[in-house]
């Protein structure tokens, strides 16, 4: 019985983190021949609309890169809300006429600042980015280009972290790298498996009011789509750069609040599980959402007590896999040390970031269960772009 356990909770870890990017990388391969070619003129009239929080002292860079766009100016509008903020903020906005600005003094989070700021768009389209990242570009162009296709109800781009030579740089660039990857594979099987809030565009009639208490905006709105029966399309030539977080404990602090976002996320997203409705949708959130934030790291959790039980018992393979698990987690610890001592983690970065990943999961589900994460939280804070 032991036997069996282990070998059922290596499986399910080997096949979460290794087996789906294989089983999506082949299948997204053959489903890229029967591609339709994508318009090479589209130019709808965009609302993009940035979201900013005590952002002041980025805004105007924010600005500029926004006008810098290589779009119509004519078709692009541009509205920021900075709802709650108590610094500069409309000073800075004041100071830009081709910008409408939203405020209010409550502070209701980023959701209720959406929906807000929805009710002011009148363009078929709508695109959302974070204050904090600069676009390239060509990507206003490059989202709405996918919407001549109509089966297509959102668009995301690619988030894209700036490295600064740091061990929370470069564990969160290399975990967008992976990601991104499968991200690009769900696209072109079907249809992405949540959008990232950095950048990513709607069709404006599609756009549902958010819950007040709604942690991953992006993610809850984008696959509310998906499950009305439309495709969300990745785009990564259209990208968002955005500094690293500052240290690990603050890249800690968000991973902590993404899986309660992801949490609440699945308790709301149930009937995309069915696949009697969608099959091709229930296996891609299944296997790239739902056991990343849920079962596979209890079986990573499981793993070790099996494995020590079982090296006791039978000894032979199950001594050198528990010789590995704790040399693993050992090196994730001792990246942690390194890192904290303002030292490179090198290739002690992998282990020390899945590790990190993973606990952040039960940390997550704990603030769920107690409905201790704000949708008004506080930002994690970030390196300085270089």
């Amino acid at each position: 019985m032991l036997q069996t356990l282990f070998w059922l909770a290596m499986a399910g870890v080997l096949y979460t983190y290794v087996g789906y990017a294989l089983v999506v990388g082949v299948w997204a391969r053959l489903a890229r021949r029967g591609a339709r070619p994508l318009p090479s003129t589209f130019e709808p009239t965009v609302t993009l609309v940035v979201p900013a929080y005590n952002e002041a002292d980025i805004l105007a860079d924010k600005v500029r890169n926004c006008l810098a766009l290589d779009y119509p100016a004519e078709q692009l509008q541009l509205l920021f809300i900075t709802d709650g903020s108590t610094d500069d903020s409309g000073r800075v906005l004041a100071g830009f006429p081709q910008v409408q600005h939203l405020h209010q003094s409550a502070r209701a989070g980023k959701s209720m600042a959406e929906n807000r700021a929805i009710r002011h768009v009148t363009t078929p389209y709508v695109i959302f980015t974070d204050c904090n990242t600069m676009l390239n570009p060509q990507s206003v162009r490059l989202l709405v280009r996918h919407y001549a296709n109509p089966a297509v109800g959102a668009v995301s781009g690619e988030k894209r972290v700036l490295s600064d030579g740091s061990t929370s740089g470069a564990g969160e660039g290399l975990y967008w790298k992976y990601e991104s990857f499968l991200k690009k594979c769900d696209s072109d099987i079907y249809s992405l498996m949540g959008a990232a809030g950095e950048l990513v565009s709607f069709r404006t009639s599609l756009f549902k009011p958010l819950e007040a208490d709604t942690i991953l905006d992006d993610f809850v709105q984008s696959m509310r789509i998906v499950d009305a029966g439309y495709q969300v399309v990745y785009e990564p030539q259209a990208y968002a750069m955005e500094p690293p977080s500052f240290s690990l404990k603050e890249e800690m602090k968000r991973k902590v609040r993404i899986c309660a976002g992801g949490w609440q996320a699945m308790s709301r997203l149930l009937p995309l599980l069915n696949p009697l409705r969608q099959p091709v949708v229930a296996f891609l959130y299944l296997s790239h959402r739902v056991l990343r934030w849920s079962l596979t790291p209890l079986l990573l959790l499981l793993l070790l007590p099996l494995n020590a039980a079982l090296a006791l018992t039978d000894g032979g393979i199950y001594t050198g896999l528990l010789a590995l698990q704790i040399l693993f987690y050992g090196a994730a610890a001792l990246g942690w040390w390194r890192a904290a001592q303002g030292r490179p983690a090198g290739p002690l970065l992998v282990p020390l970031y899945f590790t990190m990943m993973n606990v952040a999961v039960f940390q997550g589900a704990g603030r769920f269960l107690r409905n201790a994460q704000p949708a008004a939280w506080d930002k994690a804070q970030r390196a300085t772009a270089q």
